[in-house]
């Protein structure tokens, strides 16, 4: 994750010094998933979706090659929604289930929802109304989201048959390379088309 500080100062060089950026941020100047955080310290992670009113711009954190983190800009209708991988459930009493989110976030659901850990959840922000769900399987587009791959963009073509934690996914990227991840690393971003936009060189 990246502090806010980091993120004004150093990667959208809208303050000089970390005192200015504090400032900023307790101005209510920046939104993360459509909420304004006051705390400059305020971690700043995976798909998070970050807005600076003012300026008029708003940014989507991506995973890069080399294992870093990366802002690329958006607008429109994509402003508007996070994508948020499930990555655990726990069944709770009177028919619901807490889905346990990438980000951290928590959310409640009806038993019978058909929701599964790898899936992803479209939520709108800052409501967390669940607007759209994608199933974990084959013939998604995808981001890998860590390891040796991170930042590789394709298709799931297929999964391994290893236990747990240890499955994995094969992925064929757009120049037709097969790369074999951790299933825990696979992002799906859309069923047939993504539902957000990449960078170019993705």
């Amino acid at each position: 994750s990246i502090p806010i500080t980091v993120l004004l100062r150093d990667m959208l060089n809208y303050a000089t010094t970390r005192r200015e950026a504090a400032m900023i941020t307790k101005q209510g100047k920046i939104k993360i998933d459509g909420k304004p955080r006051l705390d400059d310290k305020f971690p700043v992670g995976l798909m998070d979706v970050i807005s600076l009113p003012d300026a008029g711009e708003s940014y989507r954190v991506l995973p890069t090659k080399g294992g870093r983190l990366a802002l690329h800009q958006i607008k429109g209708d994509e402003i508007g929604f996070k994508l948020c991988k499930i990555i655990g459930k726990t069944t709770l009493r009177n028919n619901v289930t807490q889905l346990r989110l990438h980000d951290g976030r928590t959310l409640s659901v009806p038993s019978e929802a058909k929701y599964k850990v790898n899936d992803v959840l479209k939520l709108k922000i800052p409501s967390q109304e669940v607007v759209e769900h994608v199933s974990f399987k084959d013939q998604l587009p995808i981001v890998i989201t860590g390891g040796r791959s991170q930042g590789e963009t394709g298709m799931i073509i297929g999964f391994g048959d290893e236990p747990g934690w240890k499955k994995t996914a094969t992925v064929r990227t757009p120049g037709g390379e097969d790369i074999r991840t951790l299933t825990k690393y696979v992002f799906p971003i859309g069923t047939t088309e993504p539902l957000i936009s990449l960078p170019e060189s993705q």
